[in-house]
Protein backbone atom coordinates (compact mmCIF):
# COMPACT_ATOMS: atom_id res chain seq x y z
CA UNK A 1 0.00 0.00 0.00
CA UNK A 2 1.17 3.39 -1.08
CA UNK A 3 2.70 5.66 2.06
CA UNK A 4 4.28 8.92 2.42
CA UNK A 5 6.39 9.87 5.89
CA UNK A 6 4.50 12.89 8.10
CA UNK A 7 7.18 15.58 6.50
CA UNK A 8 7.03 14.58 2.69
CA UNK A 9 2.69 14.27 3.48
CA UNK A 10 2.90 17.87 4.71
CA UNK A 11 5.28 19.61 2.29
CA UNK A 12 2.50 17.66 -0.27
CA UNK A 13 -0.21 19.34 1.57
CA UNK A 14 1.44 22.74 1.31
CA UNK A 15 1.91 22.45 -2.00
CA UNK A 16 -1.76 21.70 -2.68
CA UNK A 17 -2.66 24.59 -0.43
CA UNK A 18 -0.59 27.21 -2.51
CA UNK A 19 -1.62 25.77 -5.56
CA UNK A 20 -5.00 26.06 -4.55
CA UNK A 21 -4.39 29.80 -3.17
CA UNK A 22 -2.44 30.67 -6.70
CA UNK A 23 -5.49 29.94 -8.40
CA UNK A 24 -7.32 32.64 -10.00
CA UNK A 25 -11.58 32.04 -8.75
CA UNK A 26 -13.87 34.25 -11.38
CA UNK A 27 -17.24 34.63 -10.53
CA UNK A 28 -19.38 34.26 -13.44
CA UNK A 29 -21.88 37.40 -14.47
CA UNK A 30 -21.09 37.26 -11.09
CA UNK A 31 -22.06 35.12 -7.80
CA UNK A 32 -25.21 34.08 -10.27
CA UNK A 33 -25.86 31.07 -8.41
CA UNK A 34 -27.07 32.89 -5.37
CA UNK A 35 -28.40 36.35 -7.31
CA UNK A 36 -29.49 37.83 -10.33
CA UNK A 37 -26.90 37.42 -13.12
CA UNK A 38 -25.33 40.54 -14.51
CA UNK A 39 -26.52 42.64 -11.73
CA UNK A 40 -25.03 45.03 -9.37
CA UNK A 41 -26.24 42.72 -7.03
CA UNK A 42 -24.72 39.57 -8.10
CA UNK A 43 -21.34 41.41 -8.60
CA UNK A 44 -20.70 42.41 -5.48
CA UNK A 45 -21.80 39.38 -3.89
CA UNK A 46 -18.93 37.59 -6.00
CA UNK A 47 -16.58 40.00 -4.62
CA UNK A 48 -17.63 39.05 -0.95
CA UNK A 49 -17.58 35.56 -1.61
CA UNK A 50 -14.27 36.13 -2.08
CA UNK A 51 -13.72 35.86 -5.93
CA UNK A 52 -10.45 37.20 -7.41
CA UNK A 53 -12.23 38.50 -10.58
CA UNK A 54 -15.95 38.82 -11.57
CA UNK A 55 -17.05 38.36 -15.33
CA UNK A 56 -20.02 40.25 -16.53
CA UNK A 57 -21.00 40.32 -20.62
CA UNK A 58 -21.52 43.67 -22.55
CA UNK A 59 -23.63 44.80 -25.30
CA UNK A 60 -24.13 48.17 -26.88
CA UNK A 61 -27.71 50.12 -26.79
CA UNK A 62 -29.29 52.05 -29.42
CA UNK A 63 -27.58 55.19 -27.82
CA UNK A 64 -24.26 54.01 -27.52
CA UNK A 65 -24.24 53.04 -23.54
CA UNK A 66 -22.80 49.65 -22.51
CA UNK A 67 -24.63 47.69 -20.55
CA UNK A 68 -24.45 44.75 -18.95
CA UNK A 69 -26.62 41.49 -19.99
CA UNK A 70 -25.68 38.05 -21.32
CA UNK A 71 -28.48 37.67 -24.24
CA UNK A 72 -29.12 39.71 -26.93
CA UNK A 73 -32.19 40.56 -25.75
CA UNK A 74 -33.50 40.98 -22.29
CA UNK A 75 -36.59 37.96 -22.44
CA UNK A 76 -34.92 35.60 -20.65
CA UNK A 77 -33.99 37.48 -17.01
CA UNK A 78 -36.31 40.88 -17.65
CA UNK A 79 -39.59 39.05 -19.08
CA UNK A 80 -39.66 41.62 -21.72
CA UNK A 81 -38.14 40.89 -25.22
CA UNK A 82 -36.05 43.91 -26.02
CA UNK A 83 -33.22 43.97 -28.17
CA UNK A 84 -30.69 45.64 -26.42
CA UNK A 85 -29.25 47.06 -29.77
CA UNK A 86 -32.70 48.26 -30.77
CA UNK A 87 -33.59 49.84 -27.22
CA UNK A 88 -31.96 53.04 -25.38
CA UNK A 89 -30.20 52.80 -22.35
CA UNK A 90 -33.77 54.03 -20.21
CA UNK A 91 -35.91 51.76 -21.85
CA UNK A 92 -33.26 48.52 -20.71
CA UNK A 93 -33.47 50.63 -17.17
CA UNK A 94 -37.09 50.33 -16.81
CA UNK A 95 -37.17 47.05 -16.99
CA UNK A 96 -37.12 44.74 -13.97
CA UNK A 97 -33.81 42.36 -13.80
CA UNK A 98 -33.81 40.85 -10.20
CA UNK A 99 -37.23 38.93 -9.64
CA UNK A 100 -36.80 35.94 -12.11
CA UNK A 101 -34.31 34.69 -9.72
CA UNK A 102 -35.99 35.40 -6.40
CA UNK A 103 -38.89 38.21 -4.59
CA UNK A 104 -35.73 39.15 -2.92
CA UNK A 105 -33.94 40.61 -5.49
CA UNK A 106 -36.75 42.66 -7.23
CA UNK A 107 -36.02 46.18 -8.00
CA UNK A 108 -32.57 45.00 -9.69
CA UNK A 109 -31.82 46.72 -13.00
CA UNK A 110 -29.33 46.01 -15.81
CA UNK A 111 -26.28 47.77 -14.84
CA UNK A 112 -24.11 49.72 -16.98
CA UNK A 113 -20.53 48.82 -17.37
CA UNK A 114 -19.85 51.98 -15.87
CA UNK A 115 -21.47 51.24 -12.42
CA UNK A 116 -20.10 47.69 -12.68
CA UNK A 117 -16.10 49.64 -12.96
CA UNK A 118 -17.17 52.33 -10.06
CA UNK A 119 -18.24 48.95 -7.77
CA UNK A 120 -14.14 47.32 -8.16
CA UNK A 121 -12.84 47.14 -4.83
CA UNK A 122 -9.09 47.45 -4.60
CA UNK A 123 -6.91 44.45 -5.74
CA UNK A 124 -10.10 43.13 -7.88
CA UNK A 125 -10.53 42.69 -11.44
CA UNK A 126 -13.25 43.14 -13.61
CA UNK A 127 -13.57 40.39 -16.37
CA UNK A 128 -15.25 41.92 -19.31
CA UNK A 129 -16.90 39.43 -22.21
CA UNK A 130 -17.21 41.32 -25.57
CA UNK A 131 -20.77 40.12 -26.73
CA UNK A 132 -21.22 42.47 -29.39
CA UNK A 133 -18.83 43.04 -32.24
CA UNK A 134 -15.89 45.58 -33.04
CA UNK A 135 -18.38 48.21 -33.25
CA UNK A 136 -18.74 48.54 -29.24
CA UNK A 137 -14.87 48.89 -29.00
CA UNK A 138 -14.39 53.03 -29.31
CA UNK A 139 -17.67 52.92 -26.45
CA UNK A 140 -15.41 50.35 -24.79
CA UNK A 141 -12.52 52.65 -24.93
CA UNK A 142 -14.96 55.84 -23.45
CA UNK A 143 -16.06 54.29 -20.46
CA UNK A 144 -12.39 52.33 -19.65
CA UNK A 145 -10.73 55.83 -20.18
CA UNK A 146 -13.66 57.74 -18.05
CA UNK A 147 -13.88 55.03 -15.04
CA UNK A 148 -9.41 55.44 -14.69
CA UNK A 149 -9.75 52.04 -13.28
CA UNK A 150 -5.91 50.72 -12.94
CA UNK A 151 -5.07 48.42 -16.59
CA UNK A 152 -4.14 45.18 -13.76
CA UNK A 153 -7.79 45.14 -12.38
CA UNK A 154 -8.89 45.03 -16.15
CA UNK A 155 -9.07 41.66 -18.10
CA UNK A 156 -11.24 41.56 -21.69
CA UNK A 157 -12.37 38.28 -23.07
CA UNK A 158 -14.58 37.53 -26.23
CA UNK A 159 -15.34 34.45 -28.48
CA UNK A 160 -15.06 36.58 -31.59
CA UNK A 161 -11.24 36.69 -32.77
CA UNK A 162 -11.43 40.10 -34.61
CA UNK A 163 -12.69 41.69 -31.32
CA UNK A 164 -10.02 40.19 -29.22
CA UNK A 165 -7.24 41.29 -31.90
CA UNK A 166 -8.72 44.84 -31.87
CA UNK A 167 -9.21 45.08 -28.36
CA UNK A 168 -5.47 44.42 -28.20
CA UNK A 169 -4.84 47.00 -30.77
CA UNK A 170 -6.68 49.63 -28.44
CA UNK A 171 -5.80 48.38 -25.08
CA UNK A 172 -1.83 47.41 -25.33
CA UNK A 173 -1.43 46.95 -21.45
CA UNK A 174 -4.62 45.35 -20.89
CA UNK A 175 -4.84 41.15 -20.68
CA UNK A 176 -6.83 40.00 -23.51
CA UNK A 177 -8.16 36.58 -23.53
CA UNK A 178 -9.51 34.43 -26.11
CA UNK A 179 -12.49 32.67 -25.76
CA UNK A 180 -13.43 29.06 -26.79
CA UNK A 181 -15.52 25.83 -26.61
CA UNK A 182 -14.62 22.26 -28.09
CA UNK A 183 -16.70 20.27 -30.57
CA UNK A 184 -15.81 16.06 -30.36
CA UNK A 185 -16.70 14.38 -34.02
CA UNK A 186 -19.21 11.22 -32.92
CA UNK A 187 -17.28 8.75 -35.05
CA UNK A 188 -13.84 9.18 -34.59
CA UNK A 189 -14.04 10.83 -30.88
CA UNK A 190 -11.79 13.87 -32.42
CA UNK A 191 -11.86 17.34 -31.02
CA UNK A 192 -11.76 20.91 -32.83
CA UNK A 193 -10.11 23.39 -32.41
CA UNK A 194 -6.62 21.75 -31.71
CA UNK A 195 -4.78 23.16 -28.60
CA UNK A 196 -1.96 24.30 -31.69
CA UNK A 197 -4.88 26.26 -33.45
CA UNK A 198 -6.30 27.67 -30.20
CA UNK A 199 -2.62 29.01 -29.15
CA UNK A 200 -1.47 30.02 -32.84
CA UNK A 201 -5.03 32.23 -33.19
CA UNK A 202 -4.02 33.83 -29.79
CA UNK A 203 -0.21 34.61 -30.83
CA UNK A 204 -1.15 35.92 -34.07
CA UNK A 205 -3.36 38.93 -32.39
CA UNK A 206 -1.28 39.44 -29.72
CA UNK A 207 -3.37 38.27 -27.00
CA UNK A 208 -2.38 37.16 -23.50
CA UNK A 209 -4.00 33.75 -23.20
CA UNK A 210 -6.92 31.14 -23.95
CA UNK A 211 -10.15 30.85 -21.70
CA UNK A 212 -11.63 27.65 -22.49
CA UNK A 213 -14.45 25.65 -21.86
CA UNK A 214 -13.89 22.13 -19.89
CA UNK A 215 -16.46 20.42 -21.64
CA UNK A 216 -13.23 19.70 -23.96
CA UNK A 217 -9.67 17.57 -24.61
CA UNK A 218 -8.25 19.91 -21.24
CA UNK A 219 -5.09 17.37 -19.92
CA UNK A 220 -1.65 18.90 -18.80
CA UNK A 221 -0.13 18.54 -21.90
CA UNK A 222 -2.33 20.86 -23.07
CA UNK A 223 -1.73 23.65 -20.38
CA UNK A 224 2.03 23.26 -20.65
CA UNK A 225 2.00 23.77 -24.37
CA UNK A 226 -0.17 26.94 -24.13
CA UNK A 227 1.95 28.24 -20.78
CA UNK A 228 5.21 27.49 -23.02
CA UNK A 229 3.70 29.76 -25.54
CA UNK A 230 3.83 32.79 -23.09
CA UNK A 231 -0.15 31.90 -22.59
CA UNK A 232 -2.18 32.37 -19.50
CA UNK A 233 -4.79 29.52 -19.25
CA UNK A 234 -8.00 30.12 -17.82
CA UNK A 235 -11.20 27.49 -18.09
CA UNK A 236 -14.91 28.09 -18.20
CA UNK A 237 -18.04 27.31 -16.23
CA UNK A 238 -16.68 25.17 -13.81
CA UNK A 239 -19.40 24.41 -11.11
CA UNK A 240 -18.41 20.79 -9.81
CA UNK A 241 -15.79 20.48 -7.37
CA UNK A 242 -14.26 17.03 -8.58
CA UNK A 243 -13.89 18.81 -12.17
CA UNK A 244 -12.10 21.95 -10.27
CA UNK A 245 -9.65 19.56 -8.38
CA UNK A 246 -8.36 18.14 -11.58
CA UNK A 247 -7.89 21.35 -13.09
CA UNK A 248 -6.11 22.32 -10.34
CA UNK A 249 -3.87 19.39 -10.95
CA UNK A 250 -3.11 20.42 -14.11
CA UNK A 251 -1.75 23.39 -13.76
CA UNK A 252 -4.87 25.95 -14.85
CA UNK A 253 -4.21 29.87 -14.22
CA UNK A 254 -7.86 30.70 -13.50
CA UNK A 255 -11.75 28.98 -12.89
CA UNK A 256 -15.07 30.51 -13.67
CA UNK A 257 -17.52 29.84 -11.85
CA UNK A 258 -21.20 30.84 -10.77
CA UNK A 259 -20.23 29.81 -7.13
CA UNK A 260 -16.97 31.53 -6.13
CA UNK A 261 -17.07 31.54 -2.49
CA UNK A 262 -18.39 27.27 -2.41
CA UNK A 263 -15.34 26.66 -5.24
CA UNK A 264 -12.79 27.73 -3.18
CA UNK A 265 -13.86 26.31 -0.13
CA UNK A 266 -13.81 23.34 -2.04
CA UNK A 267 -10.13 23.06 -3.37
CA UNK A 268 -9.15 24.04 0.38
Amino acid sequence: MFSMKPPALLLLLLGLAAQSAAVDIIAHRGASHDAPENTLAAFKLGWEQGADGVELDIWLSKDGKIVCLHDADTKRTAGVAKKVAESTLAELRALEAGAWKDAKWRGEKIPTLTEALTAIPSGKRLVIEVKAGVEILPSLVRDLRAAGKPDAQLVIISFKHDVCAEAKRLFPKIPVLYLSSFKQDKDTGAWSPLAAELIEKAKSAGLDGLNLSHKGPLDAGFVKQTHAAGLKFYVWTVNDAEIARKLLAIGVDGITTDRPGWLREQLR
